[in-house]
């Protein structure tokens, strides 16, 4: 099985050394899914009188730290998670063969018109994952500090607000928005540290295939040591998928009524949670912003950008609510052409 791509076939003859103790029947592979970054994953039958579906990942070295990927699944499997089991692994040339928790993510069956009990037992049951993950080893895990969430603003400030929206910022400005997004990070970086997935959202949670109702994880080999903030916020304000204020916090009350219960690190009062995941959400949705820019400039993966309208209004959901983040507000509404008068926003924009 040849093509033109070089990477492909060094896929396939890796596929086909007779060492493999799990065979794979390479004129199966099909795509299976690609994602944000350089990994690409297949999905193929195994060869023997009983056929599996197994999933082959491409993770090329150079761009991949797949020792990672491997180490935090082990964290997440000891932890009792549902994630694919490791068959086979060549990390020097960056191939894995995996179990394959199945083809339908929770994005897919949000898109198939889940919705009323079913879509609420779904998400309850991803809460008591989300509370099993942060309960994970985190021991020498990178950490998700303050120095390097201000870094990752950068993409916002260079991908998203000069490339995308062609908006230069005076010298005052940046420095404006600099304070704030200084005060914004400390705060952020200031909450009690757990196992951190950086994407616990609808597209890296796979439908419950078996008795134990547990939804799969994937896509956890960027997993940090960082704020206990982080997940929930990614989980309610979901960037592919739009959720109503009224359903965020719904879920979020149940997260932390059940974090408390296993004894997590949270406040005692939610409103103070609230603020608190709400906040760290602006970190996040910027940091989105660039990235969805970057990779629709840099890799020309454009499909992105069409998630930029949801981030943009997931993001002025919060900023609304506190004076710190006028300036940011002000921005937005730049950019979303509306003008800002005695704290009201108005669109300029004519009627259709």
């Amino acid at each position: 099985m040849k093509n033109t791509n070089q990477r492909f076939n060094q896929l396939v003859e890796w596929l086909q050394q007779p060492e493999r103790q799990l065979k794979v029947d390479v004129d199966s592979l099909q795509p299976a899914s690609t994602d944000a970054s350089f990994r690409r994953y297949f999905r193929a039958q195994t060869v023997a009188a009983q056929k599996q579906s197994i999933i082959v990942m491409d993770a090329p070295p150079q761009q991949e730290n797949n020792p990672a990927f491997v180490d935090n699944q082990q964290r997440l499997a000891k932890a009792g998670l549902k994630v694919p089991q490791i068959h086979e692994a060549d990390l020097k040339n960056g191939f894995l063969l995996l179990s394959d928790l199945g083809q339908d993510t929770v994005f897919h069956a949000l898109h198939a018109d889940l919705a009323g009990p079913a879509l609420q037992s779904l998400y309850r049951i991803v809460l008591d994952e989300l509370v099993r993950m942060q309960q994970a080893d985190t021991k020498a895990l990178p950490v998700y500090d303050a120095a390097r969430m201000l870094s990752e603003l950068e993409l916002f400030y260079h991908y998203f607000l000069q490339q995308h929206c062609d908006i230069t910022l005076t010298e005052a400005e940046r420095q404006q928005l600099d304070g704030v997004f200084e005060t914004l990070v400390l705060d952020n970086a200031a909450y009690p540290q757990v196992y951190v997935h950086r994407d616990f959202h609808s597209p890296n949670l796979l439908m419950p295939t078996d008795n134990s109702l547990q939804p799969g994880v994937i896509d956890f080999q960027d997993a940090v040591l960082g704020p206990i903030t982080y997940d929930i916020a990614s989980l309610v304000m979901d960037a592919r998928y739009t959720w109503e204020e009224e359903q965020q916090i719904d879920w979020a009350i149940r997260y932390w009524e059940k974090a408390r219960a296993a004894g997590l690190p949270v406040p005692e009062d939610f409103g103070t949670f609230h603020r608190a995941y709400e906040w760290m959400s602006i970190q996040r949705n910027l940091r989105i912003l660039g990235v969805f820019s970057r990779l629709s400039q840099r890799d020309g993966k454009h499909h992105y950008l069409e998630h930029l309208p949801r981030v943009l209004a997931y993001l002025r959901q919060a900023v609304q609510r506190y004076e710190l983040f006028n300036p940011l507000r002000a921005l937005l509404d730049r950019i979303e052409n509306k003008q800002t008068v005695l704290g009201l926003t108005l669109n300029t924009q004519p009627n259709s």
